[in-house]
């Protein structure tokens, strides 16, 4: 469980006196613990959703660095950076694009899709199957190539 591994790394960045690394995993700390006491949420957090959190955490100062960078605030995109890259220690190696198509081929294989109206039924299993591995957005594209 990620959780159990962020409080040890928090102490370790505390003690090191690592303002970026513990800023990153305060930010992961405080969005697990939201999702545990979230209405209709049980008392445990799998690992698949620990992922998920992760990837929306990553997600989210992504959206915000490219803001930032539009907007010339070099001081401010960096804040962002340095949170993804601590975010991203306590993901899975992500595929690269190839290794990512070729997995969306074998799930289209054994969904039997043959059109881009089948794109839900294939998206539906390939983020299963790449969860926490790949990009949402990168997924969906492959997809949509490979159905068009």
């Amino acid at each position: 469980m990620i959780s159990n591994t962020i409080d040890q790394e928090i102490k370790k960045a505390m003690l090191a006196k690592d303002n970026a690394q513990l800023r990153g995993l305060r930010a992961i700390k405080a969005a697990l613990l939201l999702a545990k006491t979230e209405k209709g949420s049980s008392e445990e957090i799998t690992v698949e959703t620990e992922l998920k959190i992760l990837q929306k955490l990553i997600k989210q100062r992504r959206e915000s660095a490219d803001i930032y960078k539009s907007q010339n605030r070099e001081d401010l995109f960096q804040v962002e950076e340095e949170e993804i890259a601590v975010i991203n220690q306590f993901l899975p190696k992500q595929l690269d694009r190839a290794e990512v198509a070729v997995i969306i081929e074998q799930v289209i294989k054994q969904s039997g899709a043959t059109s881009v109206k089948d794109m839900g039924k294939v998206m539906g299993m390939a983020n299963k199957e790449l969860a926490g591995k790949a990009d949402g957005k990168l997924i969906a594209e492959i997809v949509k190539e490979k159905l068009a």
